[in-house]
């Protein structure tokens, strides 16, 4: 499985996440940041890309 690196929008700390296949992309995750435990959403694009945005943007 694949993994993509992201940055908190909260904390600004950097964390790995397990991608999703390449066929479910592109697609958005709720996530809690590993560092902070603060909600995000992580968006992941076709071309494997993924960054990460604050629940209230």
């Amino acid at each position: 499985m694949e993994s993509a690196e992201v940055m908190c929008p909260t904390c600004g700390e950097w964390f790995a996440v397990s991608a999703p296949s390449p066929e479910e992309c592109p697609t958005e995750w709720d996530y809690d940041c590993e560092i902070c435990c603060r909600p995000m959403v992580i968006i992941f694009d076709e071309e494997g890309g993924a960054y990460a945005k604050g629940m209230g943007e």
